[in-house]
């Protein structure tokens, strides 16, 4: 005879999988927003143009998701809710983590005891804030990040804190009847495979959102391109990143390739082959998209370059020595194309507030 335990597991994989993502027609447009720095200016958020809005960040505090700016958040809540009058399908869901706020996972998810604990902290804000889900940005399990505590228990563990987090969304589905989203952001390099299961941890999420920027560091490359560049065939890119996530049984439909909606930038020691794979002596801040556009793009001494096989178009300023790699319009048509070739979910891009002029959402919306 089956003990009660044992269908109430079987009826929360059931209703799981009533809702769970599937292939759709219409790929994904998650945008991450920025509410660590304050009010959330949402009158500026071209609403219909998107499908999510991932709220970054709630921080980790002891086993418990804890949100640090509470007051803030709260305002921040209500008015990104206001959005759904103008897009009633839009989705809103809490990331929880991000570079800064990773610190404190691995103990967080160390136990049982803990790991119920954070999933119950986590839907509880979902449920208290009327919410859609609940995004995990955990850099890095079982990896250095910045300061982060990771031990090899990781693995295991970040896996059971999807499950333990599912099963909360679950129990909260039963009692509002809407189904809730469970979603990632991981690393967009190989690396991260090796630290995760993500065949098994992809069974509880709708989107796996691939981190496909920030490559380039110590040396003058890019930093979001779709393919590697001629001669780096070893280079990261959002297309080893797929095929990785891929062959460690993640399905294409919960892929989600990012896109930067800012630039980064060095300051080279050479200006051979226009400063490319260059080594780096200091930084210079690029900042978003709307200002290379607008400010740097064939300005200020800086030409603008494509990589044809890369599809990755970068900046070079012989006479300073500046080197910038960043997304444009031109880049992101191609992602876009082979988000669909490839009939992946969707985008998602790092961070609204980096493109206030949209050039970049226009082009998701041109394209996907």
């Amino acid at each position: 005879m089956k003990t009660f335990a044992s269908l109430f597991a079987a009826f929360l994989l059931t209703a799981f999988a009533m809702g769970q993502s599937t292939p759709s027609s219409r790929p994904v447009v998650i945008g991450y927003v920025g509410g660590y720095r304050g009010l959330v200016n949402t009158a500026v958020i071209d609403v219909k143009k998107l499908t999510h809005i991932n709220y970054a960040f709630v921080d980790v505090q002891g086993n418990r998701a804890f949100l640090t700016n509470e007051k803030t958040d709260t305002v921040n809540f209500r008015t990104l809710n206001l959005l759904k009058q103008q897009n009633p399908a839009l989705k809103i869901l809490i990331s929880i983590g991000g570079w800064t706020w990773s610190k404190n996972f691995s103990d967080a998810v160390l136990t049982d005891t803990g790991r119920r604990a954070f999933a119950l902290s986590s839907v509880d804000i979902v449920r208290k804030y009327q919410l859609d889900g609940v995004d995990i940005d955990w850099e890095y399990p079982g990896m250095v990040g910045d300061g982060n505590k990771f031990r090899p228990e990781d693995k295991q563990n970040y896996t059971l804190m999807f499950q333990a987090i599912r099963e909360e969304l679950t129990k909260l589905q039963q009692e509002t009847g809407r189904y809730y989203l469970l979603t990632t952001a991981t690393g967009g390099f190989p690396a991260y495979l090796d630290h995760t299961e993500m065949s098994k941890a992809q069974e509880y999420l709708d989107y796996v959102n691939l981190m496909t920027y920030d490559y380039s560091y110590g040396q003058a490359g890019h930093h979001t391109n779709l393919y590697p560049s001629k001669n780096y065939d070893k280079e990261n890119s959002a297309h080893k990143a797929v095929t990785t996530y891929l062959a460690a049984g993640v399905p294409a439909h919960k892929l989600v390739v990012g896109l930067a909606f800012y630039g980064k930038g060095g300051l080279v020691d050479s200006v051979a082959d226009r400063g490319f794979q260059q080594k780096y002596n200091g930084n210079f801040r690029v900042g978003g998209y709307t200002y290379i556009k607008d400010s740097l793009v064939n300005k200020k001494g800086f030409v603008a370059y494509w990589d044809k096989k890369a599809k990755a178009p970068y900046l070079f300023n012989a006479a300073e020595k500046k080197f910038a790699t960043y997304d444009d319009e031109r880049s992101v048509k191609y992602k876009c194309r082979y988000v669909k070739k490839h009939k992946l979910g969707g985008v998602m891009f790092w961070e609204y507030s980096s493109d206030p002029k949209t050039y970049l959402l226009t082009a998701i919306d041109k394209y996907l």
